[in-house]
């Protein structure tokens, strides 16, 4: 597998998800809150999970077990989408609790869990990082 424009697409918007993430969420925690800063992160991360999300559909790979090039961690792109509705569902509802769990979960499963999951040395950003970049494969 190569470093296509979609790919570059789906990393560069994966990687400003977990960067940005933090940040959305201490914006609301703590004793000062910032609600500017929290509304305008927190938009910013949904736009980049949107955007990691879209473009995995478009990401094949023919090595795995596939049902036309679409493989089991394609799973996760509705289940993303069905958080991201759910916790602004929460949000329209006036749940601040529900959506903070939401997102929270989000963040965690959606992009420290399936971004680990990424750097395993049998997918591309794995042997890119381990294999290339520190030449430990």
């Amino acid at each position: 597998m190569q470093l296509t424009p979609i790919i570059a697409i789906h990393l560069a918007a994966a990687l400003s998800a977990v960067l940005l993430g933090p940040f959305a969420l201490w914006a609301r925690l703590g004793r000062i809150v910032r609600p500017r800063w929290h509304r305008a992160l927190g938009y910013a991360w949904t736009t980049c999970m949107v955007a990691a999300a879209v473009s995995a559909m478009f990401i094949r790979d023919d090595r795995l077990p596939n049902f036309a090039g679409l493989t089991p961690i394609h799973l996760l792109v509705p289940l993303t989408l069905l958080a991201l509705y759910r916790a602004f569902a929460a949000l329209a509802r006036a749940d601040i609790a529900g959506h903070r769990r939401c997102m929270q979960r989000l963040y965690i499963g959606a992009c420290l869990v399936t971004g680990s999951l990424t750097l395993l040395p049998s997918r591309y950003l794995g042997q890119l990082v381990w294999g290339e970049w520190l030449g430990w494969l």
